[in-house]
């Protein structure tokens, strides 16, 4: 089987687009991952998506967006998978390439938040079970506050004890161009911030925006001669579901599809979670981050929340990095796009391309994503093409 190869990226800034319309950044996103990978023509688009129907009205975007982007006649359509849909599509385009069926293919994460403003917690909470938490108002944010608070109660924690996640994202957020948030955060601050769901705080919280990231995958012995950077290959690819229902799983704190598709990526590229060189996790909410490491194997259960140490007020840097751009918390979480932004993060790290944001002599990224509490999880692996 060919290799699979990240040959191209794009992605525009996260943030309240007011000015751009759903199809406007998703065709912006689309030309500049096709002008990174030499002007390769994809011969289909993968596109993830949670929300258009409802908050812009638009199905169909396969046909919308190939319109818009000049792209007529390829194969094109949406893959939804709750948040994780980007990553999802992600991992449609690699099989594709993988399997044979096609040479290029272009894969698109969208989201378009502002298109609305009223009864957005309604829509988003579609990712829960309707008939058993949704219909009785839960959301995304007291599901996550649930977790927390028996994650404090069971292991005996502060209520600042995840604190380190969005001190650390936000950190990072500063050298990220492409960031919602790019300033710190004071350990004070996170204390006193208004409270979501408790003891979920608004800076436990992953803020939501627009956004539109695009990745181009190539067989890697039809890459296009004199590409200009260092091509990314695919490693390992898993996608695994849970109940969706907290109250059908035997433990909610803990992670399992986290857990099988981080073991199923990783078997196949050979490693183990720690032989890498940074995790871009999924940081909806900080206490999936600590969970996350949990089922990752990276901390023992109950100890995640210690991953990204405090000194003093002051976070420091983790023995293996996370969120190198600032994660969903301060870059901005455009839901269906976020996995994609990840994807993209991660490439940038491995080319060298990450600038003060850069890990040293990073060669291997694991890079997951997940849909509402966990339910789905799709994680990859990714290599630097020269190590």
């Amino acid at each position: 089987m060919p290799e699979v190869v990240i040959s191209g990226i794009g992605a525009m800034p996260v943030g309240e687009q007011w000015g751009q319309s759903l199809r406007d950044l998703g065709a912006e996103a689309i030309l500049a991952a096709i002008l990174d990978a030499g002007g390769v023509r994809p011969q289909a688009l993968y596109i993830g998506n949670l929300l258009a129907s409802t908050l812009s009205h638009q199905s169909n975007l396969g046909a919308l967006l190939t319109d818009y982007a000049g792209l007529d006649g390829i194969e094109a359509f949406t893959v939804e998978a709750g948040e994780a849909s980007g990553a999802a599509a992600f991992r449609q385009g690699y099989l594709a390439v993988q399997s044979g069926y096609v040479d290029n293919v272009l894969v698109l994460g969208i989201e378009k938040i502002t298109d609305v403003t009223d009864g957005l917690e309604e829509t988003l909470a579609q990712v829960l079970d309707y008939d058993y938490e949704a219909v009785h108002g839960l959301t995304r944010e007291s599901i996550a506050g649930l977790l927390m608070q028996r994650y404090l109660h069971d292991y005996h924690l502060p209520a600042d004890a995840l604190m380190g996640f969005p001190m650390l994202a936000h950190r990072n957020a500063v050298g990220n161009p492409l960031a919602l948030y790019r300033k710190t955060i004071r350990a004070e601050s996170y204390r006193n911030a208004p409270m979501l769901s408790a003891p979920l705080s608004l800076f436990d919280a992953a803020p939501l925006a627009d956004g539109a990231a695009a990745v181009m995958l190539t067989r890697s012995d039809l890459l296009p001669v004199g590409l200009p950077h260092v091509p990314v290959r695919v490693l390992g690819s898993s996608s695994v579901i849970d109940t969706l229902s907290l109250h059908d799983r035997d433990n909610p704190l803990a992670f399992h599809a986290a857990q099988y598709s981080m073991e199923g990526a990783c078997r196949q590229a050979g490693l183990l979670p720690g032989d890498v060189d940074l995790f871009e996790l999924d940081d909806a909410f900080s206490i999936y981050a600590a969970l996350s490491l949990e089922a990752a194997g990276l901390a023992e259960r109950g100890q995640g929340w210690k991953f990204v140490p405090m000194l003093e007020g002051q976070v420091q840097t983790p023995s293996l990095p996370l969120l190198t751009f600032g994660g969903g918390k301060a870059r901005g979480y455009p839901v269906a796009a976020n996995g994609m932004y990840q994807i993209i993060e991660a490439t940038q790290q491995l080319r060298g391309t990450a600038g003060v944001n850069q890990v040293p002599n990073a060669c291997k990224a694991l890079v997951q994503s997940l849909g509402g509490a966990a339910a789905t999880a799709v994680t990859h692996v990714l290599e630097r093409y020269e190590c």
